[in-house]
């Protein structure tokens, strides 16, 4: 069996010692090689044209180009690198619009090492708890939902079946609990998945998460 090759990643943050604690962090574990650093978002975007890392862990609040900024850049010319948002907060607007610029999901800077490292672990490999974990932490900061005819991705793109799934996605439902409670196959479900992620353009079932739940989608704490 040949063996998986660690993810290269770039460490995006205006601070060296968050740098420096991250570093630390990533380099016991063989699962991560860091190939550099960038002290804004300017440079992330420069980097990541010249060294092509999988993965960009990249700190929200950075001047001149901030977090976000650099997201939507990044995924404009590499669509298929991963972003991870650091922050200290759970500022919803800022995560939302993270998501919708194509980051994988986000990690709170004051969070166990331990718990730090399996929250990235799960988040690249789209764990379906993550996202559960993730809507539970998004939900109760969020509890208007928005207009379904805002600008962007909205419910309306979607059929009823394909909202429903979208639901029980939201509700932390891998796709064999998603068949068995629809009473369909799991094959089916995965079709729809595939379907819905291509019409919203989105990546992984954790930013389909946050549309759930941005949009009032999610059954979740409505009882």
């Amino acid at each position: 069996m040949v063996a998986k090759q660690p993810y290269r990643v770039l460490i995006a943050d205006d601070h060296p010692l968050a740098r420096k604690a991250i570093r630390s962090m990533l380099e016991p574990d063989s699962a991560f090689f860091i190939v550099g650093e960038a002290f804004n978002g300017e440079e992330a975007v420069l980097l990541c044209n010249e060294l092509k890392p999988d993965v960009v862990l990249m700190d929200i609040h950075m001047t001149p180009v901030n977090g976000l900024e650099a997201t939507r850049r990044i995924k404009q010319l590499h669509a298929s690198t991963r972003i991870v948002m650091l922050t200290v907060s759970d500022d919803v607007a800022d995560l939302f619009t993270a998501l919708q610029f194509g980051a994988q999901g986000y990690l709170l800077k004051n969070m166990d090492p331990d718990e730090w490292l399996t929250y990235l672990h799960a988040l690249l490999d789209d764990n379906s708890e993550v996202a559960r974990l993730m809507a539970d932490k998004l939900f109760h900061r969020f509890r208007a939902p928005i207009r379904a005819d805002s600008i962007g991705p909205n419910p309306a793109m979607l059929t009823t079946r394909e909202q429903e799934i979208t639901t029980y996605v939201a509700m932390g439902n891998n796709n064999r609990q998603i068949a068995e409670i629809l009473l369909i196959s799991e094959h089916t479900v995965k079709n729809h998945m595939k379907n819905i992620l291509e019409k919203l353009q989105f990546e992984n079932r954790v930013q389909l998460t946050a549309f759930a739940i941005k949009f009032g989608l999610t059954r979740k704490g409505q009882n």
